[in-house]
């Protein structure tokens, strides 16, 4: 592990050019010492990232945040002594503005507690390498260091911190950087039409944000049709707390099953979802073509689909997420003569995809997370004007 960083003056709102912001601080919380040094040469092969500290359970975890300036915090779950969703509010209380990323397996178990803790405040995780799978170190390298740029970024620019100059690392996904924050929104006429389908797409902080603003949405005799970035098993899981912590109709989609009102449709993991019409009905299609924007589901192919079988009659939601899936699929329905509306970058985790349409002109509102649902349930028909 590299030595603490000093940090930057929060308060002095200079970004001072080159590298000159210090790497972000990390600390790794696993109780396996072989996963937590497996993390953290993960992470210092990115030269902007600094393994700060390391902890084996949650109360050592929280004695570390209380001395160390720590900006992202790597946290398993099951650990001695004290497990992980009981430290992380704990974490949070003792260094605000921390942001957590869950580092879980890819069980029905781990599914269920990671999506429990993104409720309690984690920012979002990661799934563990598959010991029978070959590549799959060097995917959730990547992801992992991806997610952590993203995160220590979007908390540095909120803190109006310098942040280091990006560094690409060899054979790695490129991830969109967020819009700059001075960009300019230009905001569209919002269609009168009552739309016929609603749309949401989301990514990392994505699954707190689901939650409320779909709490909004019940008894909504629309389809709402979620594409978020989660792998199988998860998706089946989310599927689950939306119908259970929200109140609707949820399931995970089926291919070739007819699209009904009232229900939500969430993009299975590994499948792209789109929506096709079959003479007077509209049927749900899955598909495992090539990934778009280096994820699958992808944002882009549901919204395609949606702007061909309902044209203007959409409405969009972008929410919460690094990159810009969701970008091209916008363009089309505005094209279209849809409605495309996005979450703003105060609330959002990663202001990336939702900035993207919004500095795009593509917006007819960029409104906060819980403006978002009522703003839809309006247009949709079921509240006030």
């Amino acid at each position: 592990m590299r030595g603490a960083a000093a940090a930057p003056n929060p308060g002095s709102g200079l970004r001072p050019a080159g590298r000159s912001g210090a790497p972000y601080r990390i600390m790794v919380v696993d109780d396996s010492a072989v996963i937590r040094g497996l993390l953290a040469r993960a992470l210092e092969s990115d030269p902007d990232i600094a393994v700060v500290a390391s902890a084996c359970d949650g109360q050592m975890a929280i004695d570390a945040i209380r001395r160390q300036d720590v900006e992202i915090v790597i946290l398993d779950i099951e650990m001695p002594v004290m497990d992980g969703l009981t430290a992380l509010p704990r974490l949070i209380e003792a260094r605000p503005g921390v942001q957590v990323l869950i580092a879980s397996t890819v069980t029905l178990r781990g599914a269920d507690v990671s999506l429990k803790a993104l409720a309690a405040g984690a920012a979002d995780y990661v799934t563990k390498p598959g010991a029978s799978a070959l590549t799959s170190a060097a995917e959730f390298k990547r992801e992992l260091v991806a997610k952590v740029r993203a995160l220590a970024a979007a908390r540095r620019t909120a803190r109006g911190g310098a942040l280091p100059a990006p560094a690409a690392e060899e054979g790695a996904a490129p991830i969109a950087a967020a819009p700059a924050r001075q960009a300019t929104i230009r905001l569209r006429r919002m269609p009168a039409e009552r739309p016929d389908a609603i749309a949401i797409g989301s990514s990392t902080g994505g699954p707190q944000a689901l939650f409320r603003l779909l709490e909004a949405l019940a008894g909504v005799r629309q389809p709402v049709l979620v594409t978020q970035h989660m792998p199988a098993t998860f998706t089946t899981i989310l599927a689950e707390h939306i119908a259970r912590l929200c109140g609707l109709r949820a399931a995970e989609a089926v291919d070739g099953e007819a699209v009904e009102g009232g229900r939500v449709y969430v993009a299975p993991g590994d499948f792209h979802m789109t929506v096709e019409a079959a003479g007077r009905e509209r049927r749900l299609r899955l598909a495992k073509t090539p990934p778009e924007n280096f994820c699958r589901p992808s944002i882009d192919p549901m919204l395609r689909s949606l702007a061909q079988v309902y044209g203007r009659r959409v409405l969009s939601a972008i929410l919460t997420g690094m990159g810009q899936d969701g970008l091209r699929g916008s363009e089309a329905l505005v094209a279209a003569g849809a409605a495309v509306i996005a979450q703003d970058e105060r609330t959002s985790v990663v202001w990336g995809m939702p900035g993207a349409v919004a500095t795009a002109g593509l917006c007819s509102a960029v409104l906060p997370i819980d403006e978002l649902g009522p703003f839809i349930a309006r247009h949709a028909g079921r509240g006030g004007p």
